[in-house]
């Protein structure tokens, strides 16, 4: 599985459904293993960060160096089993450990101030400066009861991602309602 040259079994296709948490059709297990093998230039048999980048899509997002430090090298089964977080049909949970994992760069099991700070970055570019950024994260840190020295387990995480919700939609009802 996952060499170009080669078919999927009925085996395989039902493994790679477990592995993924049944969230992909058996339809589906078929197509992204084709476009697995399309990714997968030299028939390896995993996808390198190289492969991955010449996905467009991929490539323009702002988080792609995260990214690819998650995907790089993936087999096709565990392909599967990470995209399976994007799918529509992923609890809330699975995505949020998805994003747990993007912020937890040393894939040390927690999130640092600093962790968060350069995704913030990433994502917000040159848009609010540094100092901005601090200043915001710090004070949703303390609200949620946590510090600059704190480290966010994905339970904790969890708790600041609701007050940053909160905060997003205050910020557009104020804006909105200007």
């Amino acid at each position: 599985m996952g060499n170009s040259s080669s078919m999927l079994t009925q085996y395989d296709i039902e493994e790679v459904q477990e592995h993924s948490q049944r969230l992909f059709s058996q339809q589906e297990i078929v197509s992204l293993y084709q476009r697995f093998c399309q990714l997968d230039r030299n028939a390896k048999g995993f996808i390198s960060a190289d492969e991955f980048l010449s996905v467009p899509e991929f490539a323009m997002n702002p988080l792609s160096q995260r990214l690819l430090k998650m995907v790089d090298g993936l087999n096709f089964k565990d392909f599967v089993a990470f995209l399976s977080a994007f799918t529509a049909k992923a609890s809330v949970q699975q995505k949020i450990k998805l994003i747990f994992k993007v912020y937890d760069s040393d894939d040390n099991g927690k999130v640092s101030f600093n962790d968060i700070l350069e995704v913030l970055r990433d994502l917000s570019g040159s848009f609010i400066s540094d100092k901005q950024r601090e200043q915001v994260l710090t004070q949703l840190l303390k609200e949620a009861g946590y510090s600059k020295d704190s480290y966010l387990t994905l339970e904790d995480f969890v708790k600041v991602l609701s007050i940053l919700f909160m905060f997003i939609i205050i910020v557009f009802i104020l804006l909105f309602s200007a």
